[in-house]
């Protein structure tokens, strides 16, 4: 009788106890919520600064930070040495690498040979608007200047103004945490394209235009306009082709009508389109896009964390968490969807290499018929086809990942660009047979170097200027920015200790 009342006594001791932990556990889950559900206090400046949100969203936070992982620096110049022949006479010619975490967008801005060594706010090749899909801080410079006159004058002019990367406040509303467009480009192109704006698209589709902001197709249309003092100024205004459709055809009649061309090519002469990054485009087209995944559905997938459940903010291959963006749909093992990835990736760099490698020699057989006196009437039809063509590659290709997210699309652009780049070729035979050349072969571009080389384009000489600036007016921009305290240095540590072309040593950049 003892020992039963005993056993009782314990069995209710351990059930007290239990439901003690159980009720604290709730409770506890219940305290974390109410406080996950606080209304952020994040105004003025702070709202700009990614750290400043880490008091309210610290696992989000704590995964954005993990882009810092994404820092590998691989130049694709020297991986494809097509590329400088094809875009010679343009800022992708001189430096050209894959894409790193959203960690290090303004420093991978501010390093790269593209924006030049600026010696001031107003000298430099690139314009302001090259820093708007890479901070929150363009939000506060269109609040604060206006959208026009952000969009005037160099990319030099914002540099100590623009210094914290890509982060919350950029699709984040401050007060409530609601997804939001922060630039004004976006709903005028979905309006132009017959969509619905942001603010009427359901929340599953926003999930995808906040990525659209920035992974779109995009150029400057250039807008005279007039400021408060009656002066006449030029805004180059991000803008979406997107009037005839978010496909390659489209987009391209779009840049005839307004007779847009991005660069002559400096060996060919041919008037080029060169494609950004047609990411959300070539998303829409592939099967994910057309079944309705979202964006963040496999890049940003959700994350359980006790009773707290959140988006992971890492921005990664799928392919790196597969538990939870790939399996919650897919029935096949990893390991065959894997396999699945890989092989559309070869089959798309294999029609990729030979694409670029016909559209170099077109340019440079187009190089040689000037040479020998083909006129500009007589090389109409070619430039014509490679400007075609190589539009159509870049549209294929330039948003890296467009393999996987709509392979058909991306393998019937490839196919196209090669076509119209091989009847560029076939129609320079003749014109090179009508002024006596028979055998022409193209010179050899078998390493960055030499492509650049004949690209025009002195490599050395670009690097020491821009170290020079690394030196300089670099440096005053970050003393300005953390003076104005709109930036918070520490919170960018690592960022900037090496580039395509240079090292940090003691502090210092220097040659590789």
């Amino acid at each position: 009788m003892k020992s039963k009342f005993t056993f009782l006594l314990i069995g209710s001791l351990i059930a007290i106890v239990t439901m003690a932990l159980l009720s604290a556990n709730i409770s506890e889950r219940k305290t974390e919520k109410v406080e996950l559900n606080k209304t952020p206090e994040i105004s003025g400046t702070d709202q700009y600064k990614n750290d400043e949100w880490q008091k309210y969203y610290p696992r989000q936070y704590s995964s954005w930070m993990k882009t810092k992982e994404s820092g590998d620096i691989l130049d694709l110049l020297k991986e494809y040495p097509q590329l400088p022949i094809i875009w010679a006479g343009y800022g992708f010619a001189k430096d050209y690498n894959a894409p790193r975490g959203h960690y290090y967008a303004i420093q991978s801005n501010t390093n790269t040979l593209r924006t030049g060594a600026p010696v001031d706010g107003k000298t430099g090749p690139m314009p302001t608007a090259c820093w708007t899909c890479k901070s929150p801080d363009v939000i506060r410079m269109i609040e604060r200047d206006g959208e026009l006159e952000y969009f005037t004058g160099k990319w030099a002019k914002y540099g100590s103004e623009i210094k914290n990367s890509i982060g919350c406040a950029n699709c984040h509303n401050n007060e409530t945490a609601e997804l939001r467009v922060s630039v004004p480009h976006l709903n005028r192109g979905l309006i132009a394209a017959g969509l619905p704006t942001f603010e009427e698209s359901t929340h599953q589709v926003k999930r995808s235009l906040v990525c659209a902001a920035c992974h779109s197709e995009y150029y400057f249309k250039k807008n005279k306009w007039t400021d408060a003092d009656g002066k006449e100024k030029l805004a180059k205004v991000v803008t979406f082709p997107w009037k005839y459709g978010l496909n390659s055809e489209g987009m391209e009649k779009y840049y005839d009508e307004v007779g847009h061309t991005d660069f002559v090519n400096k060996i060919s002469k041919t008037p080029i389109l060169k494609t950004q990054h047609p990411g959300y485009e070539m998303h829409l087209t592939g099967i994910h896009g057309q079944k309705g995944v979202a964006c963040a559905d496999c890049h940003m997938p959700y994350t359980q964390e006790g009773s707290v459940k959140y988006s992971d903010h890492q921005l990664q291959n799928p392919l790196n968490t597969m538990d939870r963006s790939c399996m919650n749909c897919h029935r096949e093992s990893e390991a065959k969807l894997k396999g699945i990835v890989k092989q559309k990736y070869v089959r798309k760099t294999q029609l990729h290499i030979i694409t670029m490698d016909n559209l170099a020699k077109a340019h440079l057989e187009t190089a040689k018929a000037m040479e020998v006196g083909a006129t500009d009437e007589e090389l109409k039809a070619v430039r014509q086809d490679i400007r075609t063509g190589q539009w159509k590659w870049d549209y294929a290709v330039a948003s890296h990942g467009a393999f996987f997210h709509a392979p058909e699309e991306v393998l019937r652009n490839l196919s196209v660009a090669n076509e119209y780049a091989m009847q560029a070729r076939i129609k320079l035979v003749g014109v090179l047979a009508k002024h006596g050349v028979m055998d022409y072969a193209a010179p050899d571009f078998d390493d960055k170097a030499a492509s650049q080389k004949l690209a025009g384009l002195d490599f050395d000489k670009m690097v020491e200027a821009k170290l020079e600036f690394k030196r300089t007016l670099e440096k005053e921009w970050n003393k300005t920015a953390v003076s104005n305290k709109t930036w918070n240095q520490d919170a960018f540590k690592g960022t900037d200790n090496e580039t395509a072309y240079s090292k940090t040593v003691n502090g210092e950049y220097i040659r590789k």
